[in-house]
């Protein structure tokens, strides 16, 4: 979240207007607050098992910062199919795998299981259907031979630092052809 929000700057196209989390203890609503920039917590555990509450108080924040692009990032809620419907082509998610492999949770120790040779993220349009919406963007990485799962999602995570501002400058152009590295 915040290599995207510093990304944001000079001819950038985008600016950062909120910082959502649904964990108020996110170390990321402290770092943009930092920055200057506008942050909001929604606990979803107060609403226990209502979703459908959880998005609209999470709603009201998103709405009034009028945000043309929402850009997730270690947002680890499912969202509705009603709320991906409200953002429809102009919702960002990064994920720590080369999507279509390994959707959902436990990335990086399912691609050590399989023994795979290479590894990186996605970051891909929201769709209601989980990390499967289109790929905007992949960076790829090596699997060294004593990888374990911290070390592999430490790699991954600076593969992500560099691809997510990438496809945002991209997509805030227009673009939707695929950044790859």
């Amino acid at each position: 979240m915040a290599a995207l929000c510093r990304s944001m700057t000079g001819d950038h196209p985008a600016r950062p207007v909120l910082v959502a989390s649904n964990d108020p203890a996110a170390a990321g609503l402290e770092k943009a607050a930092r920055m200057g920039i506008a942050t909001a917590a929604v606990d979803h555990r107060a609403f226990g098992g209502d979703r459908a509450g959880f998005e609209a108080a999470l709603l009201g924040p998103i709405l009034a910062a009028r945000p043309d692009i929402l850009c997730l990032a270690g947002f680890m809620r499912v969202l509705t199919p009603a709320f991906v419907a409200r953002f429809a082509g102009r919702m960002l998610n990064i994920h720590p795998s080369l999507l279509p492999k390994y959707p959902g949770l436990d990335t990086h120790a399912r691609a050590l299981a399989a023994g795979d040779a290479e590894a990186g993220c996605t970051v891909h349009a929201v769709t209601p259907e989980l990390d499967a919406g289109p790929i905007l963007g992949q960076a790829r990485l090596r699997i060294a031979p004593q990888e374990t799962p911290q070390s592999l999602a430490a790699r991954v995570l600076a593969l992500e630092h560099r691809l997510y501002p990438a496809v945002l400058l991209r997509f805030c152009e227009g673009d939707r052809r695929p950044v790859i590295f």
